[in-house]
């Protein structure tokens, strides 16, 4: 059965098919046809015999012909382990859907793992003059996205970034990437902002998590107009200029909403204590959901 991690990392490909090309082009220096769109296809690769085959998920590129003839096709296999199965069928799944769709066809192994990374980068020995050779992408090769405009314009990947990423070295340099993906997934609809958040949460190490807890988020420069206005104005803002009765309530339906958007909807009791808290406490909250695990932890109870 494919796990939570592999099923994470095939959806965010699903919801950003083109980003697939993009990578094998900007990263791999594949060439890529020039093309306009790009759509998840079928990604069942059995004929007529009886052993099923299934890729995690297939991307079809169309250029501007009115014939609606796909110029290029992309295979996405998320590999956690080394299989030595794969090996087999990878180049049966290229050349299956290239007698399918009758265009030129590549496969692309997203490996969370450098070792699984270099494994499947081995040439496959197919009994013919040339070896079979997929595009690999290992966490190292997956672009680290630090710009929030970056990630704002290209979400999946900056939530990709966050996952291949969180457990470097490095922990502020991973919590800041984790911050830029956290900010660019808050303007997403409620359901994919609660998941792109918990995928970032849950891939970054200890340390990680300890220096994005400690960063200052007060001293961020949020580029989206949300996350100013919920998570960069913190309690300095409030407990400078001061705050009016009217600017307190406001300022609960914005935490309400922050929260509402991270952890579902909101209950009466929960509701009822952030309108008895001072400014003080629902800004820290605003700052906890960055990082929170589960509502009482952004509560701080």
């Amino acid at each position: 059965m494919p796990s939570q991690l592999h099923e994470a990392h095939v959806l965010l490909f699903r919801n950003r098919p083109e980003m697939a090309a993009e990578l094998i082009r900007d990263v791999l220096g594949a060439k890529v046809p020039r093309f306009k769109e790009a759509q998840v296809f079928s990604a069942d690769l059995t004929e007529v015999a009886p052993t099923e085959y299934r890729a995690d998920l297939i991307v079809r590129l169309f250029g501007g012909s009115r014939k609606k003839k796909p110029v290029y096709a992309l295979i996405v296999e998320v590999q956690l382990q080394d299989k030595k199965l794969k090996r087999y069928v990878w180049p049966y799944y290229a050349a299956s859907l290239r007698a399918r769709l009758k265009c030129p066809v590549g496969l692309l192994v997203v490996a969370t793992d450098e070792a699984v990374a270099r494994w499947a980068a081995e040439p496959v020995d197919t009994g013919g003059i040339y070896p079979y050779v997929p595009y690999v992408l290992g966490p190292s090769a997956i672009p680290a996205i630090t710009s929030e405009a970056d990630a704002r314009a290209h979400p999946e990947l900056a939530v990709l970034s966050a996952m291949a990423h969180g457990k470097d070295a490095d922990a502020e340099r991973a919590a800041r990437i984790a911050t830029v993906a956290q900010a660019a997934s808050v303007d997403l609809d409620d359901d994919l902002s609660r998941l792109y958040f918990d995928l970032v949460l849950n891939s970054l190490s200890e340390a990680a998590r300890h220096a994005l807890k400690s960063m200052d988020i007060s001293k961020y420069e949020y580029q989206s107009e949300f996350a100013k206005r919920y998570v960069a104005q913190g309690v300095q803002e409030g407990l400078r200029q001061g705050v009016t009765q009217g600017e307190a309530a406001g300022r609960v339906a914005l935490v309400s909403r922050l929260l509402g958007r991270r952890f579902g909807p909101i209950t009466a009791d929960i509701q009822d204590r952030l309108r008895h808290a001072s400014i003080e406490d629902l800004d820290a909250i605003g700052e906890r959901v960055l990082f929170a695990g589960t509502l009482q932890e952004a509560l701080g109870g």
